[in-house]
């Protein structure tokens, strides 16, 4: 028997969720089917006696105040959901320079550079925010979710009908470039240059010559207000995935676990529903996919707009992850700080393999993710992970396990930097690979998204040659973080509501 259903998502990551809980906002009969057993893709969170791990995102920001140029703070609001956060100032970082604690905002980061590189180098910097905030004004003059479906490709009609973007048109240009040619021109400061870069790296997964200038513009604009902060959702990422989970049900839609698709189903050239691996069958008039490119690519018979599908599978992969979930004794550790950032070498590249790594401790800002006394840390190596070093092996064998030892130590050498005796403190250790995000995640190659450089133009937008059928999500435009893929949610969502209900959207949020 068939399920009819007005709109199915597959993939419950942030995009496809957004996606979701909007149509459901507009009146549409919504399920979300996932494969595996918790929603949230990327941002999902698990439970581990007692402690509550993340698998992602670590780093939030735009979402404990209103009004917030962040799309999935807009979307949030639009669903009546606001998130319990916890603002916090300041995180650390070890560089070849030495250990820094780096406050967020303006006067925090000059002390830095003031300290460092000198006053001719704080100079520098702020010459370069009065370059970036032009550009971060056009930007927030035009909002993700006020773009159509077809994104900055379909921006002519909006163009003529908005006097708020008229003052905004010289710095505009840039919204669709790469970061790299604004950091040439105005930055020489060897440290400055290398912040920026890792920066872009943490944001997009690729070096600064080839990361989306408004991307990079827009954060910048964020991070040095006068009241500037980073938020961590209280609860961690699961907190969001619930309350998107929230909106789209309140609103009459559904979502379903341990639900793999197997394939799309065609009328045509329509998209009329898909096709679970167990044989189970759901009708739609709209499928939206938010899987990646490549698993997208895979839904449909090979022989489907044959030119569309191999662009989607030879689309090129940022490299993949090295995690490490820690759960550990949390005595006389009081000032460990949320977040640390370590680059070994400059000149490798901040892109070089096991040359970057993040560490999350989210319980020295919120307690309850780790039992009393406790706290529970996520570490990642940010897409620099060649899958090439793990396409020959197989999980659970002796050579994966000699391996995965050998190349995570990295992130002992860093943590035992700061907590010598820290081996002896875990009461849980994971470890993970390119085929551990692989496997929870089914992402192709593990790889955080498509390596497409803004250099060379936008990533695809949401529409596909097939009526009836959309992407949202870090293969498509805007690209690759959460805002992106929550903004790719929301132009997908626009797609099947219309015009009429994306005004109402924005009226709501007073866009």
């Amino acid at each position: 028997m068939t399920t009819k259903c007005e709109v199915i998502v597959i993939g419950s990551g942030i995009g496809g969720l957004c996606c979701a809980a909007l149509c459901a906002r507009a009146g549409h009969e919504v399920m979300v089917l996932e494969a595996h057993g918790h929603p949230g893709g990327a941002a999902h969170g698990f439970e581990r006696q007692g402690y509550q791990f993340e698998s992602g995102p670590s780093l939030w920001s735009g979402l404990g105040r209103w009004p917030s140029s962040n799309p999935l703070a807009q979307i949030l609001r639009a669903l009546d959901e606001p998130l319990d956060v916890i603002p916090y100032r300041d995180w650390d970082v070890l560089f070849p320079e030495g250990h820094l604690r780096i406050g967020v905002g303006a006067d925090g980061f000059e002390q830095v550079v003031a300290d460092l590189r000198g006053t001719a180098a704080v100079e520098e910097w702020r010459r370069f925010a009065e370059v970036l905030q032009p550009i971060a004004a056009a930007a927030d003059a035009l909002p993700l979710l006020a773009l159509p479906p077809g994104g900055l490709d379909g921006l002519g009609p909006l163009l003529r009908r908005s006097g708020r973007l008229l003052p905004h048109l010289p710095a505009l240009r840039h919204l669709s470039g790469a970061f790299g040619p604004l950091v040439d021109r105005h930055l020489q400061d060897p440290f400055l240059r290398h912040w920026v870069d890792l920066l872009c790296f943490l944001i997009s997964g690729m070096p600064m010559a080839d990361t989306n200038a408004a991307a990079m513009a827009t954060l910048f604009g964020e991070w040095f207000e006068p009241e500037a902060c980073l938020d961590f959702p209280k609860g961690g990422s699961a907190s969001v995935v619930q309350a998107l989970l929230r909106g789209l049900e309140k609103h009459g839609g559904s979502l379903r676990l341990g639900a793999r698709v197997k394939r799309v189903l065609l009328d045509g050239d329509r998209a009329v529903g898909v096709e679970l691996v167990n044989g189970e069958q759901f009708a739609a008039d709209h499928v939206v996919s938010n899987a990646d490119a490549w698993s997208t690519a895979k839904l449909l018979p090979e022989k489907t707009s044959p030119s569309w599908r191999r662009q989607r599978l030879e689309t090129p992969a940022c490299a993949s992850f090295l995690h490490l979930h820690l759960g550990f004794d949390a005595t006389g550790l009081e000032d460990l700080p949320i977040h640390t950032v370590w680059v070994g070498d400059w000149e490798r590249g901040i892109d070089a393999e096991r040359n970057a790594v993040v560490v999350s401790i989210p319980s020295a800002l919120d307690p309850s993710m780790a039992p009393p006394g406790q706290h529970v840390l996520h570490a990642y190596t940010p897409a620099n992970e060649p899958w090439s070093h793990w396409s020959g092996l197989e999980r659970s064998t002796a050579a994966y396990d000699e391996q995965r030892e050998q190349r995570c130590a990295v992130f002992w050498q860093v943590l035992e930097q700061r907590i010598p005796d820290l081996r002896s403190r875990c009461r849980i250790v994971m470890e993970g690979t390119p085929l551990t995000h692989r496997h929870f995640l089914s992402v192709h190659q593990g790889s955080y998204g498509p390596a497409l450089s803004a250099a060379k133009g936008l990533f695809p937008g949401v529409q596909t040659p097939l009526q009836g059928f959309l992407q949202c999500g870090a293969s498509t435009f805007p690209g690759i973080g959460i805002p992106p893929v929550a903004a790719s949610g929301a132009m997908a969502a626009h797609a099947i509501t219309g015009q009429r209900s994306q005004k109402q959207l924005l009226e709501s949020l007073s866009l």
